[in-house]
């Protein structure tokens, strides 16, 4: 096996805008002026131009853009403009992932897992009837999260206490390789796009991505940035701890049926066993200790995770309306990029 080409890090080019949001926010970091006054009352608090916008804005935080001023990342202006972006999203989401304020029924739902033909998600289809080129759009859309994986998370450390904050950290360790570099999550994500022959580059897909793929990212940093919304994160974290292990063995089942390289398989495989052991800590230590600290704090953790099964809810209908139907659920720009080759002669794909 050759060895591996470590990802290129450098900083990705601004993305193409989307409507007058997301055109602002590109033009005001391209030429390095403040952004013009404009309206987002009447954006769609999740569509298309808001979540570009936004996570434009929120990238500022993680890599950066390639000639674009790292101080603007606290520019007043593009702060301001954020802030009024993020607004209509958490309203948006407040109205439609209700909850009861409690941790218990928030979870509950996650922890019961469909059998039999039951399960009617992503991870089910990729499993049972994915193809090839189907998992490769997966992986290019997911890596806008997964080549930084655990990072958004991290913002959060700092704001908790004692027994949360030790169990937060063990879990984060074990995301960022526990002190080995060639085990980081994020490097095990650019060795499956490799075996995939996806381009490695961070933020590379971007383009490409819907505004559901977005919004799940956007999500986390915007839970991240803000200490008032941190239980919100933990609950987002918890979340996805609880739900990784089984989704994991059913895509590491995906690609192995379809031919995928061993590097491509490892990334899920390598999720089933650690996020088993993630669940508990992060619902007996992270929750438990938030908790303790801060009880009154509990509906934001539920809200966090209703939030976190909403957006995926409405990123799983996208892709699974898309593939069912045999079309791409990319957006145009780039899209030859991602689809394998030509299948032969008398296989449908389109």
């Amino acid at each position: 096996m050759p060895p591996h080409r470590e990802p290129r890090r450098r900083s990705p080019p601004l993305p193409t805008p989307r409507g007058p949001l997301s055109y602002e926010v590109v033009t005001a970091l391209r030429t390095g002026q403040d952004p013009e006054s404009v309206a987002t009352t009447d954006a769609d608090p999740f569509g298309d131009d808001l979540h570009l916008a936004l996570y434009t804005l929120y990238e500022l935080h993680y890599q950066g853009f390639a000639d674009v001023d790292e101080d603007h990342e606290w520019n007043p202006s593009l702060l301001a403009l954020r802030r009024s972006l993020e607004q209509p999203f958490l309203a948006a989401l407040r109205a439609a992932a209700p909850t009861d304020g409690t941790v218990d029924t928030a979870l509950a739902g996650l922890l019961v897992e469909p059998v039999g033909d039951d399960g009617h998600g992503v991870s089910h289809f990729l499993r049972d009837d994915g193809e090839l080129w189907q998992l490769r759009e997966y992986a290019a859309l997911r890596s806008l999260y997964h080549l930084k994986e655990a990072d958004p998370h991290a913002w959060v450390i700092p704001r908790l206490y004692g027994r949360a904050k030790a169990a937060m950290v063990a879990v984060e360790f074990d995301e960022f390789g526990a002190g080995r570099e060639a085990d980081v999550h994020a490097r095990l994500y650019a060795e499956l796009m490799e075996d995939l022959s996806l381009e490695t580059a961070y933020g590379h897909y971007l383009d490409v991505a819907p505004a559901e793929v977005l919004a799940t990212v956007n999500l986390m940093s915007l839970f991240g940035l803000h200490r008032s919304l941190r239980g919100a994160l933990v609950g987002h974290f918890a979340a996805v701890e609880v739900t990784s292990s089984p989704g994991s063995r059913r895509l590491a089942a995906a690609l192995k049926r379809v031919g995928a390289g061993p590097a491509a398989q490892r990334f899920y495989d390598e999720h089933v066993e650690a996020d088993a052991v993630h669940e508990q800590v992060v619902r007996r230590d992270v929750i438990g200790g938030l908790l303790a600290h801060e009880p009154e704090l509990e509906p934001d953790i539920a809200f966090g995770i209703e939030a976190t099964g909403l957006l995926e809810d409405r990123l799983a209908a996208r892709l699974l309306a898309a593939w069912r139907s045999g079309s791409t659920a990319l957006r145009a720009a780039r899209r030859p990029e991602v689809r394998p080759p030509p299948p032969p002669a008398g296989c449908h794909r389109t």
